[in-house]
């Protein structure tokens, strides 16, 4: 009799074959969600209090890296913070992205405060249903 090992899902692995974060810097670097299904990967951005004109994405050689810089309000100086978990300053965040996204598709949203960028796959790397003829 054979005993197999289980392996439990490898977090680490998956990572590094899906979308990677490449580096995350400045104060507040946005909080991110990534995700993918069948048609492609998307990256969410939690980015309130800010305008799509303060916002820069871009995409080089397989990198995409969000930018942006979040400013004080002058009435902020008057405030007296107890908790400040929403960092002000320059930011930026970057994502390895596989090789099967089809970068001429990429597209971009921004909604309540939330940016989603879409990355499809390529069309030969999406799934595909096979069909079984009769002889």
């Amino acid at each position: 009799m054979t005993l197999a090992t289980y392996a439990p899902f490898d977090v680490d692995r998956f990572l590094s074959d899906v979308l990677r974060t490449v580096g995350a810097e400045g104060v507040g670097a946005p909080a991110c969600n990534t995700y993918e299904n069948e048609q492609g990967f998307w990256i969410q951005a939690v980015l309130p209090d800010m305008e799509r004109k303060d916002i820069e994405i871009k995409l080089d050689d397989g990198v995409l890296t969000l930018k942006g810089e979040r400013k004080e309000e002058a009435t902020e100086s008057q405030r007296t913070y107890f908790v400040r978990e929403i960092g002000l300053g320059p930011f930026s965040r970057s994502f390895r992205l596989p090789a099967n996204v089809d970068t001429s598709k990429v597209s971009a949203s921004y909604k309540d405060g939330v940016l989603t960028i879409e990355l499809p796959k390529r069309e030969e790397a999406k799934p595909r249903r096979i069909t079984i003829e009769t002889a």
